[in-house]
């Protein structure tokens, strides 16, 4: 019969899922209002899409995919240099206020467990010191 997850196995993959998102929101947080030719090459918001994934009775996530978000704005600025024949740009769908919110909510879930691995390490060490 194979183990179950510890919990320590369980709140490390949560916290490298949190870092997955976290570098997501960095990278989507760096091309804010950046400007493209065309709506193709326009820069979209990053997503990691979770699975979960049981084992035994314990679950846990995984980052299953990346997925790219949002439509691109379409600006007239004839003089910009990135500008279609028609005179447009097309701006990252990045809403910055979004990727803020969603970096602390991000950071409190990676605090959480951390909180979660403190404290079962702690009670590990109080169990080892009551056998001396």
């Amino acid at each position: 019969m194979k183990p179950g997850l510890s919990t320590f196995d369980i709140a490390g993959r949560a916290m490298t899922s949190q870092l997955v998102r976290m570098n997501a929101i960095a990278s989507n947080l760096a091309n804010a209002g950046s400007i493209a030719g065309s709506e193709q090459s326009a820069y979209r918001a990053l997503r990691p899409v979770f699975a979960t994934q049981y084992d035994g009775a314990a679950a846990t996530v995984n980052v299953q995919s990346m997925a790219r978000t949002g439509t691109p704005e379409r600006k007239l600025d004839p003089h910009h240099p990135l500008a279609d024949a028609t005179g447009h740009v097309w701006q990252a769908a990045v809403d910055p206020n979004q990727e803020m919110v969603e970096m602390v909510e991000t950071a409190r879930a990676y605090a959480n467990n951390v909180e979660v691995l403190s404290t079962a390490r702690g009670l590990a060490l109080d169990t080892l010191r009551i056998g001396k």
